[in-house]
């Protein structure tokens, strides 16, 4: 295969490392006149366009961005495809709200037209935004993952999706079989895991909806497929907590009951975590499992505040999560808007690369994929964005005051929406222009 090789020069910004762990200023790399280099789908150099520029193939078409600032692609880690058609249901709080608005929605995608539909619709609104990986929930059809996967593998992106497990509490017309979701979820990972850049997640949508088979029958293909995914939720709203003692009393816990079935381990990804306990965190962290962040869901839903610092403290995983539906965006720059709010109303200030890492590195480390995405770094799948500081008329004027870096970010967190994000690339692919 003929070598494909193309420059883009910007300013260039990356995580390295956590804030958290190496402190703010080690944490990321910034070059206000950058150079990334793109062979072939990969990154093979990140540098000064001053450094870099003098050794490049005379042939190198070099693309040269004017107040622009290339990133690393975003990563959700916690969405609903189903949900797309339903973001932002009036009224309800998060038991409520499941019935009255999320399962009538998910019921459409028994018809595979209408799950292909939304998945095309659902996956230009992740690129729009400047998404490029996401761990996505379907519903509980095998035809919604098909649906799914067909219109991600056709762009060549890093996604990770699994058919939901639901075999109670929830209305007939949705529910499977502890059986039939065992058969059906190995189909589909015999079909997609592993194919291109794409990845399967076991998906019990939580424990109220999954009886103990069904959860015995998700920890059983967690360990005959060692490198799977394992997504759901917990301690998202106090209701929920209530109900899942009423409905597993012999546990000590929410998380004791997902440990119980051996579904805690390092590929877990764990939506919310608003209202872990104190011992629930720590076990988390041990097992290398992560929690979704979801800041924009949980104020919308009424859920709770999420405790990053407590999560700091413990060395836990975590992400970054629209939560469409529930959440009310699915940008993740307006996800992290909502998150410097939630550290606000608890008197913690969120930095700006704090906020980058969660969106980039955090979330790449959460899903066990940094040596892939996440960063810049050479040798990495080139999945990047170019975000435009001219935008609109009031984040043009705003980023002219700004007097460094730090500010332009957290103005591009604050006042940015999908107009910033200008390029999506995907494996060297442009895959949006906006």
């Amino acid at each position: 295969m003929p070598l494909t090789r193309k420059a883009y020069r910007a300013a260039l910004l990356h995580s390295i490392g956590d804030p958290a762990e190496v402190g703010i200023e080690a944490s990321y790399e910034y070059f206000e006149d950058g150079l990334l280099v793109i062979e072939n789908g990969l990154i093979s150099a990140v540098g000064h366009a001053a450094d870099l520029l003098p050794s490049l193939p005379a042939d190198t078409e070099v693309v040269h961005y004017q107040d622009a600032l290339i990133t690393p692609g975003l990563i959700d880690t916690h969405i609903h495809l189903p949900q797309t058609g339903m973001v932002g249901a009036y009224g309800e709080q998060l038991l409520d709200w499941l019935n009255t608005y999320t399962f009538p929605c998910e019921s459409q995608f028994a018809d595979k037209a209408h799950a292909e539909h939304v998945a095309d619709i659902f996956i230009k609104e992740l690129l729009r935004n400047g998404t490029t990986t996401a761990l996505v929930f379907a519903s509980v059809h095998p035809k919604s993952v098909d649906a799914f996967f067909e219109a991600a593998q056709k762009l060549d992106l890093r996604m990770i999706a699994g058919k939901v497990m639901m075999d109670r509490n929830a209305p007939d017309y949705l529910t499977d079989t502890a059986q039939t979701s065992y058969a059906d979820s190995k189909a589909l990972i015999e079909r997609w895991h592993g194919k291109g850049r794409l990845h399967y997640a076991v998906t019990p949508r939580f424990a109220p909806t999954s009886t103990p088979e069904q959860l015995t029958l998700a920890g059983q293909l967690l360990g005959e497929y060692p490198d799977l995914y394992l997504q759901t939720h917990i301690s998202e709203n106090t209701q929920e907590v209530e109900w899942v003692k009423e409905l597993f009393p012999e546990r000590s816990g929410y998380l004791d009951v997902y440990d119980h079935y051996k579904l805690l381990g390092e590929r877990s990804v764990f939506a919310h975590g608003v209202h872990l306990c104190d011992d629930e965190c720590p076990r988390l962290a041990q097992t290398g499992a992560a929690v979704a962040f979801c800041p924009t869901s949980n104020l919308f839903l009424g859920s709770g505040l999420f405790n990053l610092p407590m999560a700091e403290k413990h060395k836990l995983n975590v992400g970054l999560g629209t939560d469409v539906g529930g959440g009310t965006s699915f940008s993740l720059l307006q996800t992290l808007n909502e998150a410097y709010k939630v550290m606000q109303l608890q008197g913690v200030r969120l930095s700006p690369f704090k906020s980058l890492y969660l969106a980039t590195l955090g979330g790449a480390r959460a899903l066990r994929l940094e040596d892939r995405i996440g960063t810049l770094q050479p040798g990495t799948d080139a999945d990047f964005l170019v975000l435009d500081y001219n935008a609109t008329p009031l984040l043009s004027y705003r980023l002219k005051q700004s007097k460094d870096i730090a500010e332009t970010l957290f103005v591009l967190m604050t006042l940015g929406d999908d107009r910033v994000v200008l390029q999506t690339y995907a494996a060297g692919r442009l895959v949006h222009q906006r």
